[in-house]
């Protein structure tokens, strides 16, 4: 179902982005707006809708739902980044004195995990090489393989 703002005309519908909104698509991409402002685009319809033709109480409850799903699902994902983050702290924490293996082009580079850095809401480790080498930055992702510390 789409919106029409300010008319019934669906030529004057801004784009047809206020539709059922699925995966991670959150309030704001709908036209970029927060929830209050588009409820403030429900009001103005209402406010200067034709009183010949007036809007269908079906239909603005709809509306009003399909709002309320938006901003719900925004909440959701919010949150759902948030736990994945929080894992991946943890997993990363967790790694403090194993050994790990990182491809290195041919060869692997072994090392213990020394220190883990949060660096833009992604875990980098820094590892000391058997031969007293710090290597520094390195994604989880490089790792190939964890061991107990030797």
């Amino acid at each position: 179902m789409q919106v029409n703002p300010v008319g019934t005309d669906p030529s004057q519908n801004l784009g047809g982005a206020l539709t059922t909104q699925t995966g991670d698509q959150t309030a704001t991409d709908a036209f970029g707006l927060s929830f209050e402002s588009l409820l403030k685009i429900i009001l103005t319809q209402l406010t200067y809708q034709d009183p010949l033709k007036p809007m269908d109480n079906f239909e603005f409850v709809s509306q009003l739902a399909q709002f309320s799903q938006i901003q719900q699902s925004q909440t959701t994902n919010e949150r759902l980044e948030n736990i994945a983050s929080s894992q991946a702290n943890l997993q990363a924490a967790g790694l403090l004195g194993r050994t790990v293996d990182i491809p290195a082009g041919a060869s692997t580079i072994s090392g213990k995990v020394i220190a883990v850095v949060f660096s833009g809401g992604e875990p980098r480790i820094t590892i000391k090489t058997t031969g007293d080498q710090t290597i520094s930055n390195i994604s989880m992702a490089s790792i190939s393989q964890i061991r107990e510390a030797q």
